[in-house]
């Protein structure tokens, strides 16, 4: 079984848990929640039949972050070749977190299902995330 879709628009990494200090309760921040809602709302317009994947999963991501606005002409067909890779926030590990939060009971019965992630940041002419996952 193998699940594929994309994510048009801003990246959102997991965000740090927050505490409300008069509760003592511990939230997830709105814009991590809406992102992952957000995620599971394309997974489920491609796949609105879909069965959670029950084996050892595997995880593909890119990245695709968008090109600054005043970066060189000359350095806008290096990072389109992917000779520059984008080092700037979300972190890598803050993504896959958040994706794989996001297709928890969606496309696998739990995210410790997950033995193998490749993941990769690249620039793009548009802001997205292609996901794959797939029992192996």
């Amino acid at each position: 079984m193998k699940y594929e879709f994309e994510v048009p628009g801003k990246i959102v990494g997991k965000g740090r848990p927050r505490i409300n200090t008069n509760t003592g309760i511990t939230y997830t921040p709105t814009t991590t929640k809406d992102y992952e809602t957000l995620i599971q709302q394309y997974f489920l317009i491609k796949y609105p039949r879909y069965i959670p994947i029950k084996n050892r999963v595997k995880v593909e991501i890119v990245a695709f972050m968008g090109i600054p606005k005043s970066t060189p002409k000359k350095d806008i067909e290096k990072m389109l070749d992917n000779t520059i890779s984008p080092t700037k926030k979300p972190d890598i590990d803050n993504i896959v977190k958040s994706i794989l939060d996001a297709l928890n009971k969606f496309a696998y019965y739990d995210d410790n299902l997950v033995c193998k992630i490749d993941v990769e940041k690249k620039y793009n002419t548009t802001e997205k995330i292609y996901i794959k996952v797939e029992e192996y």
